[in-house]
């Protein structure tokens, strides 16, 4: 929405209130990879210069079911993107026993200039391509001071996984071998499955163990719902790869203290016991963080060549505002917006 489309609606009353369902939202985003590659990098900017408010997420727990969890990640976007809203993303990991994917999410996005929620987005699409799309960027900025990996390897090989592979490779990485590592052998069988049906070149190797796959691979993608961490030892990153730590808790914090560390932002991030929160209760300190991604694209920060270098991004749902408006601008180009008709009823400020 432009700003001169936020002040015409403004004037006229209240937005139309449109719904977009998960097939629309594949739809638009299936093959615009590097579109989305340069919208999240415009995102990345624009948090970086404080256009952006972005507050702590706010988690729903159960005492029941301690696993569980839904999570409101509010955010407002400034710049020439201006839209506002909330992502309301459930994790329910006993999902997966019976076939059902862990993870569901809305998205609302607002309109900047009266407030009034003009869309509902299925978004477990949206978060997931965010994810990736971020982790892509990270990837390719965060090793423009080495080789560029040939080697990627995935610990934990369920939808985020797929969804980074094919962000990678629709964005100009190409490896001479993929591996895998996952508790569930069927989730394994399923990465390789996708592998074989998307034509990823070069070899493909399941690995019985997360060491072998961790010391083969000079890329590495975190990609679990682990709740704590569950690698240990620095020495299997001897060899000092680039290591995407999506899933936030899987490595040690001794890891993290013997690598050059970069983050999406550094108050989310140090939070809700993750390795980086970890890290910063065990010395007391921040100065492990070598910086942010943002740093990195404007050049205030130099990766290292010879250390491993670890990106931990909390996700941030600005990137999901952004997402969510391309998806909603695209599906009403195409003429293919659902309007529920009626759906603000009294707007009458005086009777």
């Amino acid at each position: 929405m432009t700003a001169e489309e936020s002040a015409t609606r403004s004037a006229l009353g209240a937005p139309p209130f449109a719904v977009i369902s998960g097939e629309q939202v594949q739809s638009v985003l299936h093959g615009r990879e590097p579109e989305i590659a340069e919208l999240v990098e415009a995102v990345y900017r624009l948090h970086g210069a404080g256009d952006s408010v972005n507050p702590p997420s706010y988690f729903l727990r159960f005492s029941d079911r301690p696993t569980s969890r839904i999570i409101a990640l509010p955010a407002s976007l400034g710049g020439p993107l201006r839209v506002n809203g909330l992502k309301w993303i459930s994790s329910f990991p006993e999902n997966t026993r019976s076939g059902l994917p862990r993870a569901s999410a809305v998205l609302i996005l607002n309109d900047p200039d009266t407030g009034y929620p003009f869309a509902c987005l299925e978004s477990s699409v949206i978060s997931a391509t965010r994810t990736a799309s971020s982790a892509a960027l990270a990837a390719d900025r965060l090793s423009r001071t080495r080789p560029r990996p040939t080697r990627v390897g995935f610990v934990g090989t369920g939808l985020i996984a797929r969804y980074i592979h094919t962000h990678l490779t629709a964005t100009g990485w190409e490896f001479e071998e993929t591996g895998g590592y996952d508790l569930s052998p069927d989730s394994a069988a399923g990465f390789r499955g996708y592998l074989e049906r998307s034509g990823a070149k070069g070899h493909v190797t399941l690995h019985d163990d997360p060491e072998t796959l961790i010391r083969s691979c000079d890329l590495l993608v975190f990609a679990t719902v682990a709740s704590a961490p569950h690698i240990h030892d620095p020495s299997w990153f001897s060899h000092h790869p680039l290591v995407l730590h999506v899933s936030l808790r899987d490595l040690d914090p001794g890891i993290l203290l013997a690598s050059a560390n970069y983050v999406d932002d550094v108050e989310h991030c140090l939070k809700a016991e993750t390795s980086p929160h970890l890290a910063e209760q065990l010395t007391g300190s921040r100065d492990f963080l070598d910086g942010t991604l943002n740093d990195v694209l404007t050049g205030r920060a130099t990766v290292p060549k010879d250390r491993t270098v670890v990106f931990s991004p909390f996700g941030l749902g600005v990137l999901d505002l952004a997402v969510g408006k391309f998806v909603h601008d695209e599906v009403a180009r195409r003429g293919g917006l659902h309007v529920v008709d009626g759906f603000f009823h009294e707007l009458r400020r005086h009777g």
